[in-house]
């Protein structure tokens, strides 16, 4: 008995500590490279990586909800790509900026609507219909660019991820996400639809049997998600000014990863929305030291494939 309270402590320990600790040891070592110890920590550098997190942050807080769910989103980075095309293209059109925003995150939210609909009604796996949808969203993306760019003229949308914004300490779009993000936490944490996150994540039969309407929560959770997607590629389109339907490729693993790096777990049940961020930011430092060194990309991306394996395998260990 002693041996088991030991192994649920550690347990814990994992849980709650892990990401913590990574994140201290990632800005600990590059703070210790005499290479970039005298750049790294400046304000301005960690304003560069705050503003840099913006568009994985934002759908990483929707992916947590899915992941915890126990379910799965490989359309999110075409969602993204999506979203700032449409941005792109009704500014383009004349309609106001504000309404080409809200047009950006509903279609988000459409797409998340649809991958939750096809999931739940024709009782598919997650992992291939938002698979397909992968290749829906980024086609149709490119279909409404003509598969070029589309250039637009300077509005307020492309204050919101700003570097040194005018009259305030950090852009628009990270107190965006710090205030998304505390909202995410208080859903998850204090309501009812968070407790059922939960329960359908850790054993689905046995939250159905509780009453829980699972069609209708998985269609919610999906949905949520797109949106926050929708939101992400507003931000995406503010930062490179243009809508490019080939941007933010490969991204749903950041964001996936970002997600389990922090705690979450694959097989659902686990998971939470500072854990998640705090996985953001340990890739966004392991992509920030890694340029300030020279770093050739390849490096960056065995590196995060490394901690990704590590992250999976501390999920497994807390499992036993």
């Amino acid at each position: 008995m002693n041996n088991t309270f030991k192994t649920n402590r550690f347990a814990m320990v994992l849980k709650w500590l892990g990401p913590f600790i990574g994140l201290i040891l990632v800005v600990a070592i590059f703070s210790l490279m005499p290479e970039v110890q005298d750049r790294f920590l400046r304000i301005y550098n960690l304003k560069s990586v705050a503003t840099q997190s913006v568009i994985v942050a934002l759908g990483a807080l929707g992916m947590t909800l899915i992941i915890i769910s126990g379910g799965i989103d490989l359309s999110a980075a075409s969602n993204i790509a999506l979203s700032s095309v449409i941005v792109a293209f009704a500014i383009n059109a004349g309609i106001h900026p504000l309404a080409a925003v809200l047009l950006g995150i509903m279609a988000g939210g459409l797409v998340g609507l649809i991958n939750g609909a096809l999931i739940t009604s024709l009782r598919l796996v997650p992992f291939i219909v938002t698979l397909g949808m992968l290749g829906i969203a980024r086609g149709v993306a490119k279909w409404m660019a003509g598969n070029q760019k589309i250039d637009t003229p300077l509005t307020w949308v492309n204050e919101l991820m700003a570097k040194s914004p005018q009259g305030l300490l950090l852009a628009p779009g990270v107190w965006l996400m710090i205030g998304l993000a505390f909202l995410m936490a208080a859903l998850l944490r204090y309501t009812v639809f968070g407790k059922h996150i939960f329960a359908i994540g850790s054993n689905e039969a046995t939250a159905r049997l509780c009453g829980i309407r699972i069609g209708r929560t998985k269609l919610l959770i999906y949905t949520i998600g797109g949106l926050f997607c929708g939101l992400s590629g507003v931000m995406q389109f503010s930062r490179l000014t243009v809508g490019d339907p080939t941007v933010a490729v490969g991204l749903e693993l950041d964001i996936i990863a970002a997600v389990v790096i922090g705690g979450g777990s694959l097989s659902g049940g686990m998971g939470s929305i500072l854990g998640s961020m705090i996985g953001v930011f340990i890739m966004a430092f392991l992509r920030n030291g890694s340029t300030m060194m020279g770093w050739p990309n390849y490096i960056q991306e065995i590196i995060i494939g490394a901690i990704i394996v590590f992250a999976v395998a501390l999920d497994r260990i807390r499992h036993k």
